[in-house]
């Protein structure tokens, strides 16, 4: 093995040899290829982080080298082959998609780059630097260095306010005592705008509604001195009109639940809370939109509270638009203005069905159609409510497995409410909840669900919390009422059977009502599409048994309540990723995952609830393995003819982690190449799961790192507007569930295809 990866390393190391020999015979006779630029400084002993300066400089000169892949240049490559008089379309497509003209030496204008470097220099206070360049020059090769000397930086000696009117010069002077600008501070042009905006931030925030941050002006003072020192003053530009120099109050409030573009506002009016709510008919009761509005008539003008505003009342989800609009209404000939506010709000269509027909293919060889529809009625009750009532039917059969014909019919039915406000027995402060509003859940679901020549499963969900979002990347969901009910029946004797050969998946299905509350919180970056580095953290805690038990009924054998055995458990999940988006247009991303599950039954209960047990392997988890077909343990349940395998492989541990490159193809197709590893294990073993010679398999132990499922792959993705359609072809390379000395190969003859709806991570 270690002889076949020198012989590869050999023929990368002379490819790339040939290679770059082979760009140098496209180069023209009279030209040499420019490689870049490096910056050599001498600087005064005062200045300080040089080699970040160095950095910085290097960035802003105007012509840049041609890129390299692994040392290759492959863009200059496929544009040499386009130029060529015999080309395909191959050719010009990679020259299209990666292609990059050539720099040459004598494309590099040294005046001009010359003058960026000092104009830099200046604006970081280097004043009167001098700047020699000269090119080092090869063959068909040529670079350039540049040659600075730096003097002592210009540094700030005083910063004053030089002469305002009256009431915006007390605050302007109120605001610089907190300014990052300090006495003894290098001059930096780029520090200067940033103070700018920080006081135009400042101002608007104490009410300036028409002030401008280009209305302030700095003026640097060196006459006082002979050293390299400034007086620093901060002015008002001249003709700066009076309006921007005064605060302005809102005066009155206005606001349109109901609001149509083509409307008039002369409709009927009446007073709430000081503010003058205009609609014909009740749409919105004033009393519950009136907690989503934070602007308050007789205060400042304030940006932060008017986007405040605007995003609760988009939050409630029974409005597609949310206007809010200014008017002065001010003499400006005083020392404060007045403003009105006004809110329009364009609500969405009251009643809405939505149909969806899918085409479903699971990796259990099931396929089939499944139809669902959803009915939505907003603002039920006038305040804001949301109904939803869907149903849902599916049919699907067992295909290409030893199993063929089997068939699986679902019904489900459900009905979610939601309220945009806090529903409970205690009063809770509006202002508690300064980015949003809670939002209180109820649910009840029902779901028919029978597999011919096995079992009908028949099951009920009910379900009150609260989700709310705390800031723009934290949300928590908190339900301290979730009861579901399942009842196992018509069992075959195929099934029975396999229930009789495995009493770990027997005792899982025999506690079949389950009462308890979950909390998650999550930390979501992947929101902001555009941030380099992007973290994803959600945590889950579900309990169950705990509050029941206070009322249950005890008996010799086991503990019920309402004559139903009820399940005790407690399950923790944690997930955690991170996206690093690189490239021109951040359109290339490297995408990691870990996560971890534990589940610990106890009291009532021997095992977790067969719903609520891990599972490994599939689309969304280590996709070099079927669904469900991984673990636990070093289990090997593969050659079992029967029915079993789907559903004995789980546990209640499991652990995962997956790395994934992924990059643009062509406009909305996407690729990606991904490693992923995982499995489930049992903390308690099973018997069930013992090999032929009664060894445990299934345990979770400090070896676990070496019964980890492992695979790779590659995939396309569809990716339309952020709706995607994912394949992924992925192969084993380390499975468990051999024999050791036998795990580590790597299988690409049995690829394991998925289609997935979404990303994985």
């Amino acid at each position: 093995m270690k002889a076949s990866y020198k012989k590869y390393s050999i023929l990368l190391v002379l490819f790339v040899f040939i290679y770059g020999c082979g760009i140098k015979n496209y180069i023209p006779e009279n030209k040499r290829l420019y490689t870049g630029a490096s910056i050599e400084i001498k600087a005064d002993s005062t200045v300080q982080k040089i080699s970040e300066l160095q950095q910085d400089l290097s960035s802003v000169l105007s012509q840049q080298p041609n890129t390299k892949f692994l040392g290759m240049h492959l863009g200059l490559y496929y544009f040499y082959k386009n130029q060529q008089e015999k080309t395909n379309f191959l050719n010009r497509w990679l020259f299209k998609k990666f292609g990059q003209n050539p720099v040459y030496q004598s494309d590099i204008n040294q005046l001009e780059n010359k003058d960026i470097l000092r104009n830099k220099l200046e604006n970081y206070g280097f004043f009167y630097s001098t700047i020699n360049s000269t090119f080092k020059e090869k063959e068909k090769e040529a670079s350039i260095i540049y040659r600075l000397k730096i003097p002592k930086p210009y540094k700030m000696a005083t910063y004053k306010i030089d002469s305002m009117v009256s009431p915006i010069y007390e605050e302007v002077k109120n605001l610089t005592t907190s300014s990052p600008i300090k006495n003894d501070s290098r001059f930096d042009l780029g520090s200067l705008k940033l103070e700018r905006q920080r006081l135009d931030t400042e101002l608007k925030n104490k009410g300036y509604y028409n002030f401008n941050s280009e209305f302030l002006l700095f003026e640097a003072d060196t006459n006082r001195y002979k050293s390299k020192k400034f007086d620093l003053f901060l002015k008002l530009k001249a003709n700066v009109p009076k309006k921007a120099t005064i605060p302005y109050q809102i005066k009155s409030i206005n606001v349109y639940p109901n609001y149509n573009l083509n409307d008039s506002t002369d409709v009927k009016n009446n007073r709430f809370q000081e503010k003058t709510y205009h609609q014909d008919t009740v749409f919105f009761e004033p009393k519950y939109l009136d907690e989503f509005i934070t602007l308050k008539e007789g205060d400042l003008f304030n940006p932060l509270t008017s986007k405040n505003t605007a995003r609760k009342l988009s939050s409630i989800g029974v409005y597609k638009f949310v206007n809010i609009q200014y008017k002065e209404i001010t003499d400006s000939l005083t020392n404060l203005g007045s403003l009105e506010a006004n809110i329009f709000l364009s609500p969405l269509t009251k009643r809405a069905i939505r149909a969806e027909l899918q085409a479903v293919s699971k990796s259990n060889n099931f396929a089939g159609p499944e139809l669902s529809l959803t009915y939505s009625n907003r603002n039920l009750f006038k305040g804001g409510e949301t109904l939803n009532i869907s149903t849902n039917i599916g049919y699907e059969t067992q295909i290409f497995s030893s199993s063929s014909g089997l068939t699986s019919l679902e019904l489900g039915l459900k009905g979610e409410l939601i309220f945009p406000r806090v529903i409970a027995p205690f009063s809770i402060n509006k202002d508690y909840f300064d980015y949003s509003i809670p939002k209180t859940k109820m649910s009840l679901s029902a779901t028919y669900l029978n597999r011919s020549d096995l079992y009908t499963l028949l099951s009920g969900t009910g379900l009150f919390g609260y989700t709310w979002n705390a800031n723009k990347y934290i949300t928590y969901e908190f339900n301290p009422i979730s009861v579901s009910y399942t009842r196992l029946s018509n069992t075959t004797d195929a099934f029975q059977e396999i229930l009789d050969n495995n009493s770990y998946l027997e005792s899982s299905f025999e506690q079949q009502f389950i009462s308890g509350l979950t909390f998650s919180f999550t930390y979501n970056e992947m929101l902001s599409a555009a941030k380099e580095h992007q973290f994803y953290l959600q945590t889950t805690l579900d309990v169950a048994g705990n509050s029941i038990s206070l009322f249950d009924k005890k008996t010799a054998e086991t503990n019920t309540f309402l004559g139903l055995e009820y399940a005790q458990y407690a399950k923790a999940d944690l997930d955690v990723r991170y996206h690093y988006n690189f490239g021109s247009k951040k359109e290339q991303t490297i995408a990691s995952r870990f996560f971890a599950g534990y589940g610990y039954a106890y009291g009532n209960s021997d095992v977790i609830p067969f719903v609520k047990q891990y599972y490994s392997g599939g689309p969304y988890s280590v996709r070099a393995f079927s669904t469900r077909s991984l673990g636990p343990g070093t289990y090997d349940g593969n050659n079992t003819d029967d029915d079993s395998s789907f559903f004995d492989k789980t546990g209640n541990v499991r652990l995962e982690a997956n790395l994934e490159y992924r990059f643009p193809i062509y406009s909305i197709l996407k690729g990606a190449v991904f490693a992923d590893a995982g499995n489930v294990w049992n903390t308690v073993s099973n018997a069930d799961f013992n090999d032929d010679d009664g060894n445990i398999t299934d345990k979770f132990t400090s070896n676990f790192i070496n019964e980890l499922g492992m695979g790779a792959g590659f995939g396309l993705r569809v990716d339309v507007q952020g709706f995607v359609i994912r394949f992924d072809l992925a192969a084993p390379f380390h499975d468990p569930s051999l024999e050791e000395g036998k795990r580590w190969d790597f299988r690409a003859d049995e690829p394991v295809l998925n289609f997935a709806i979404g990303y994985s991570f």
